[in-house]
């Protein structure tokens, strides 16, 4: 399996979880099973439906890959300056109905104008005129909306640029510690799972270790995600209980629950199992599932994913295009790189 088709799933994974959870976002334990029975949400709707989580992690993708094609060509390396500029054209397709005569890239593709209840954090940090920064922030916020959409960083050169790059990203819109601490912390783990094929334990154990030293929070609701999945072996228990965790509503948290459930499902095998296990809490149930499928993807590569749930997902040819040419970026292939100039 390749870094390229790694690329790819990590995308396709997020996705997946993210339109499993759309539905159910802002639902309650009890209300999800009132709507979809005893065991809760089992498949994603059709069509899949993604929300802004996704939107945004494409226009990551994009704004990292024209830095990338630009530092290639030129020399300068500015990927935060360039993400930034992405997520403001992400902002336009929020505010206008379909793309403008000559819209090039993803502002050229009418399926990104779909406006899906983006956070007002986000809104009202990408309409300054200032890029902020973990040093200089605009906001206190350390929700999950920071973190849900930093993959796209894991696939830097090396795991201190994809970390800085993680925690820089999700400070563009979450200022608050937690809120781009996670966003780097999670960069690195999809960089050491994708990128260097680490064993999953090895490479959570790394992250823990390297976020401690910036946010002991972060660092602790990781190292309850490892405790509470081991204990959850030895127990045998039936099912996995991610309210232990947290909502997931917060970064730390929702990546903690995301951790938590790749832990306990760690095979390629069990990604259906992972996700529906991610998804059915009361909480951030789309954030904390499209992390958990970004995860998987990163290790077990597009072979893991479902297909009779891929071939009712919005935008699945862009987010495998955008996912493997992250992929090729960091490993030296050539891809088509006017797609970022």
């Amino acid at each position: 399996m390749s870094v390229v088709d790694r690329g790819a799933a990590c995308l396709l994974g997020g996705a997946l979880g993210d339109a499993l959870g759309a539905p159910v976002q802002y639902l309650g334990w009890a209300d999800i099973q009132r709507d979809h029975g005893p065991e809760g949400v089992l498949e994603p709707p059709r069509p899949a439906l993604v929300t802004d989580d996704t939107q945004l992690t494409l226009f990551t993708a994009d704004g990292y890959l024209r830095a990338w094609v630009r530092g290639r060509n030129t020399g300068e390396w500015e990927p935060v300056e360039e993400v930034w500029h992405s997520y403001r054209r992400w902002l336009v397709t929020q505010q206008i109905a379909g793309p403008e005569e000559g819209a090039t890239g993803l502002l050229g593709n009418e399926r990104l104008y779909a406006s899906r209840s983006p956070g007002l954090t986000c809104l009202r940090a990408l309409a300054a005129d200032e890029p902020p920064t973990p040093e200089a922030p605009h906001n206190e916020s350390s929700g999950c909306n920071g973190v849900t959409r930093t993959a796209p960083a894991g696939f830097a050169p090396t795991a201190d640029i994809a970390y800085d790059l993680g925690c820089r990203f999700a400070a563009l819109t979450h200022g608050g510690t937690g809120g781009w601490v996670s966003g780097g912390a999670f960069a690195l783990l999809i960089h050491l799972l994708a990128v260097r094929g680490r064993p999953l334990r090895e490479a959570v154990d790394q992250v823990i270790g390297r976020v401690l030293r910036d946010d002991p929070y972060t660092a602790n609701a990781l190292n309850r995600a490892v405790l509470f999945a081991e204990e959850h072996r030895a127990m045998g228990f039936d099912s996995v209980r991610v309210d232990r965790l947290g909502s997931g509503w917060t970064g730390p948290e929702a990546l903690a629950i995301a951790v938590h459930t790749v832990l306990v499902h760690a095979k390629g095998s069990e990604f259906v199992d992972a996700l529906r296990a991610a998804v059915n809490h009361s909480g951030g149930s789309d954030a904390t599932a499209a992390l958990t499928g970004n995860i998987l993807g990163a290790m077990h590569g597009t072979a893991a994913l479902p297909r009779d749930w891929l071939a009712g997902l919005e935008l699945v040819d862009v987010l495998a295009e955008l996912g493997a040419d992250l992929g090729r970026s960091v490993v030296g292939l050539d891809f088509d790189y006017a797609r970022y100039e």
